[in-house]
């Protein structure tokens, strides 16, 4: 037996068969034209051959993994059209009078390394996708490229690395889990693994692709992160036993829905869930959560060419709240900036954006921004339980200011005639220290606080959560950061507001009683995590 360790990216056990994953690639070979307009048609040709498969791949995409991550593959025909991407390969054909497939294969090396030298995580990560579309255009040159997983049984996938495209193609009655040599935990398959429910381990190393083979025996566990190569009776047998246990609790925690969330003691809890689009409302209702605890706003600018205006912003609050049918639904404002940039924001670069200018930051000096987002929430509030969040709050004067520009949003709302909720509830989140030492200064000033315990760890720890090497160094558990937690629910109730968590400790089942010793009132969490959660609240007992 012989045992690997990458990072799991979605948890679950798989056992069976590795198909080592194959690519039936052209070979790019440099070869001198004589024409290079007509090799110029050859490649216009080809990008709207690619364009078209992407098209379809983005429909499958749209029908299994939900519009958020189909937009992927948007992307890719952008990148496709992308001007310099374009006038690279064009000048490589013009100037060195060379075949499309060498100018298009030069353009995706340089691209690549581009990306991968950038400090961003998430920019690095695109590197792949790059090199997914060029190989794209070259197969359509040379008429080739198909995918071939090589079985027809249900197996292991096994790769160097995957492509968004190669991910979603896979056909997902064959597959049991994919193991990566390479990839990363912010690349596009990863985040489509994780929605398309397929237990993934990434970043396995090359010498486990040198010691793969179609028809090893091999199992995979998604939680740990480790892969096991041809495994003994007795981890054989293990594994077997957490596979059978993970499906029974998974059906047994179904059980759970249309239960309240209350301890053996009769405390009750808001359970909500976390979201990043409208598309996610069906995992919302269909995991019984109470409401949303969080609904990130940014996506909306993220996955816009442009600002999104005030009528395109009102209609997807709307459909959020319309589909919640009077459930509460707590809407983030923009959180830009750090590890979420957009260009039209024209953000200069950063040397430590994470301590940058994000979030509330750029809503108060861009106040033209902000109104219009606030419009959209505000004309929104008619049609259902509306909660508005700012983050990013470190003082009374930044409150003080997010309350002048509410007003004058209602005021100027009240004035066009334009209906809106009067009991909007306000809140802030508590992701920084700051915001937690003084929380009985802010508390009388909202409605609820909802602690980000991502940005609260690395604000408290001083550790960047986009470097992978500082992992050792975070403790989500650390004595400060859970203290910070308390203090800020005992100055809540204090001041008469709640208190929840929408970070990712609020899913971590082993604080739940922790926190509810504290007093938080909500948790809110990736949808398929409510039942766990649900679960961990109905067997707390705090009169123990």
């Amino acid at each position: 037996m012989t045992v690997f360790n990458g990072k799991g990216v979605y948890g679950a056990i798989a056992l069976g068969k590795i198909s080592v994953f194959k690519r039936r690639e052209a070979e790019v070979r440099r070869v001198h034209i004589e024409d290079p307009e007509a090799e110029k048609a050859r490649l216009t040709a080809a990008k709207e051959k690619a364009l078209a498969q992407l098209q379809e791949i983005y429909d499958k995409a749209l029908r299994e993994v939900g519009e958020a991550n189909a937009q992927i593959f948007e992307i890719h025909m952008m990148m496709i059209e992308d001007d310099d991407y374009n006038e690279s390969i064009e000048s490589i054909i013009d100037t060195q009078s060379v075949n499309a497939e060498y100018a298009v294969a030069v353009t995706a090396d340089n691209f690549a390394e581009m990306f991968s030298s950038m400090e961003d995580a998430y920019m690095q990560a695109r590197s792949a996708d790059v090199k997914d579309i060029s190989n794209r255009i070259i197969a359509c040159l040379s008429d080739d490229g198909a995918l071939d997983n090589g079985s027809d049984e249900k197996v292991i996938i096994c790769a160097d690395d995957l492509a968004p495209s190669e991910t979603v193609l896979l056909d997902k009655d064959k597959v049991l889990a994919f193991v990566t040599a390479h990839g990363s935990s912010n690349s596009h398959t990863a985040i489509l693994a994780r929605n398309m429910n397929i237990p993934a381990v990434i970043g396995a190393g090359k010498a486990f692709l040198e010691a793969i083979k179609d028809g090893m025996y091999a199992a995979v566990d998604g939680y740990t992160g480790e892969v096991f190569l041809e495994p003994d009776e007795e981890t054989r047998a293990r594994l077997d036993k957490k596979k059978s246990d993970d499906e029974a609790k998974k059906k047994l925690l179904q059980e759970l829905k249309g239960k309240e969330n209350v301890t053996l003691d009769g405390t009750k809890i808001n359970i909500f869930a976390n979201i990043g689009g409208v598309d996610n409302i069906g995992a919302v209702l269909a995991n019984d959560a109470g409401g949303i605890g969080l609904f990130r706003s940014e996506f909306l600018y993220l996955e816009s060419e442009d600002y999104p205006t005030e009528d395109q912003q009102f209609a997807a609050y709307k459909k959020v709240l319309e589909s919640m049918a009077g459930k509460k639904v707590i809407i983030r404002t923009l959180d830009i900036g750090a590890d979420k940039q957009v260009d039209y924001f024209g953000l200069a670069k950063e040397d430590n954006p994470a301590l940058g200018f994000r979030a509330i930051r750029i809503c108060l000096t861009r106040p033209g921004i902000f109104k219009t987002q606030l419009r959209a929430l505000y004309r929104a509030s008619a049609f259902g339980s509306l909660g508005i969040m700012f983050p990013m709050i470190t003082s009374v004067s930044e409150l003080e200011k997010i309350q002048s520009i509410c007003n004058e949003v209602k005021a100027e709302l009240m004035a066009d005639g334009i209906a809106f909720s009067e009991s909007v509830e306000l809140g802030i989140m508590i992701e920084t220290p700051a915001a937690a030492v003084i929380s009985d200064r802010l508390a009388p000033m909202v409605d609820f606080f909802s602690v980000g315990t991502n940005d609260l760890t690395q604000y408290t720890l001083a550790c960047d959560r986009q470097n992978a090497a500082l992992e050792p160094f975070v403790d989500t558990h650390h004595e400060a950061i859970l203290r910070l937690i308390e203090l800020s629910a005992k100055n809540a109730h204090a001041n008469g507001a709640w208190i929840g968590i929408c970070g990712e400790l609020a899913a971590d089942t082993s604080l739940t009683e922790t926190f509810l010793r504290m007093g938080i009132d909500e948790l809110s969490v990736s949808p398929s995590f409510v039942l766990s959660v649900r679960d961990a609240v109905r067997r707390t007992d705090l009169s123990k």
